[in-house]
């Protein structure tokens, strides 16, 4: 029994380990399968991890770069703010250390350049380029006041009413009305001055003064001697910026004028007038200010005088009276030349007088109208001075008239060039209305 239950005991024992032994084995395997998988898991993460490393450095170097161009732009806006910043700084410093005297001084220049360009006239919309007015050949009344004794009575003239006198102003003798009443001025003083001195065709040129910021400056022209002569009703009317024939509905004003009777600056004013049996044109400076077909009135002298007034710098000079001529084309059909007195200089120089536009315009526009035409410009003077100067002055004079008609579009093969000085007069030097005749230019045919 002992022996069948020890047989039993073995046997279960054999069972048991040989089932310990079977379970054993697949645990190994079941491990190993299990390592294996571990290792391959393991092996795999590594390379996922290794490929993320790699992912994550190339998108960092991507990010960096990105950054970078960023951090670099807000670097330079940094730097440029912070030197706004300084620069500005450094201003408001400066600012700050500036002295009062400083300041003022500025404040001062910035003060008289607003003045100046609120004072300075605007721009004219016309030019002497365009100034069209031709003065008479043959001069009958000139006073350019030489010889004439300051403080005493105009010696060419004839007193209408007032206190007139002569005096010096802006470098040149002029005629100074003192102090006139409703009716006054001068007249010229001529052999006969009750008869109707003023042919059919006449022009009158003077300069006049008119003041800075003076209400209603005015000069009168009146086409009659007020002492010897019956009234023409109508009279010419002239203020700073504008002229007016009559009343008010005849009346023109200085283009690109603000005001037409008062202004910011001090000025002469050249006035030239034209008259043709009725037609009478006004100019100021470079411009038409009139131009009336019909005056319905026969002018025979003249009289100058201003408004009312006990004081004020009320200032004439230049005053020249000529008869007109045929037209200068009609001339030089006839002679083989024209003669003209009214290209004007400067005393003693080639400086050509802004108011002799009007002949040099003529000349030019004669020579485009006409192709075929060529012209010897040829100065002249009066005998005042050294015969050798009055030569080399004619002939520097000349030469200005004809670079002016070159610079104005004439070919320069078109124009020669000469001056006669002194030697072949046209009238007496013993008169200004001689002298003035003397003192010419011609342009002759070649």
């Amino acid at each position: 029994m002992k022996k069948l239950i020890s047989i039993i005991s073995f046997l279960v024992m054999l069972s048991i380990s040989m089932s310990a032994q079977i379970n054993l084995d697949k645990v190994v395997k079941k491990s190993i399968k299990k390592a294996e998988r571990n290792v391959e898991n393991r092996v795999e993460r590594r390379i996922d991890k290794g490929v993320d490393n790699t992912l994550d450095k190339t998108e960092k170097g991507i990010d960096d770069a990105v950054k970078g161009d960023k951090d670099e732009e807000k670097d330079n806006k940094t730097k440029k703010k912070s030197a706004d910043k300084k620069n500005s700084t450094k201003e408001d410093a400066e600012n700050v250390t500036k002295t009062k005297d400083e300041t003022k001084t500025e404040e001062a220049a910035q003060n008289e350049s607003a003045d100046v360009q609120k004072e300075s006239k605007p721009a004219p919309t016309l030019t002497w380029a365009k100034y069209d007015f031709v003065p008479g050949t043959e001069i009958f009344f000139e006073d350019n006041h030489e010889g004439e004794q300051n403080g005493e009575f105009p010696s060419k003239w004839d007193l209408a009413g007032g206190v007139v006198e002569n005096a010096s102003f802006d470098g040149s003798n002029v005629i100074y009305f003192r102090e006139i009443g409703n009716i006054g001025g001068i007249t010229p003083l001529l052999t006969d001055s009750k008869s109707d001195y003023l042919p059919d065709e006449f022009t009158i040129e003077f300069d006049c003064y008119f003041e800075q910021d003076v209400y209603s400056q005015r000069y009168y022209v009146s086409f009659y001697g007020i002492k010897k002569q019956k009234s023409v009703l109508k009279r010419l009317v002239l203020y700073t910026n504008q002229a007016q024939y009559g009343g008010t509905e005849i009346q023109g004003v200085y283009p690109g004028a603000a005001r037409s009777n008062i202004d910011k600056q001090a000025r002469w004013r050249h006035i030239a007038i034209s008259f043709n049996k009725r037609a009478l044109k006004v100019y100021m400076d470079d411009a038409r200010l009139l131009n009336i077909p019909n005056i319905e009135e026969n002018p025979t002298g003249l009289t100058l005088g201003t408004t009312s007034q006990k004081e004020g710098k009320y200032f004439i000079r230049n005053i020249r009276i000529a008869k007109g001529a045929v037209p200068l084309y009609d001339k030089f059909l006839t002679d083989g030349k024209f003669v003209t007195t009214g290209i004007k200089f400067d005393v003693n120089k080639a400086s050509i007088k802004a108011e002799s536009m009007g002949t040099i315009n003529y000349v030019v526009k004669m020579m485009q109208d006409h192709p075929e035409l060529k012209f010897s410009v040829e100065g002249h003077t009066d005998s005042d001075g050294e015969e050798a100067a009055n030569q080399k002055l004619s002939e520097a004079r000349s030469k200005a008239v004809m670079d002016k008609m070159i610079e104005l579009g004439i070919a320069k093969d078109r124009l020669t060039s000469k001056g006669h000085g002194e030697s072949k007069p046209m009238s007496g030097n013993d008169s200004p209305e001689g002298k003035a005749q003397n003192r010419r230019v011609e342009f002759v045919k070649f």
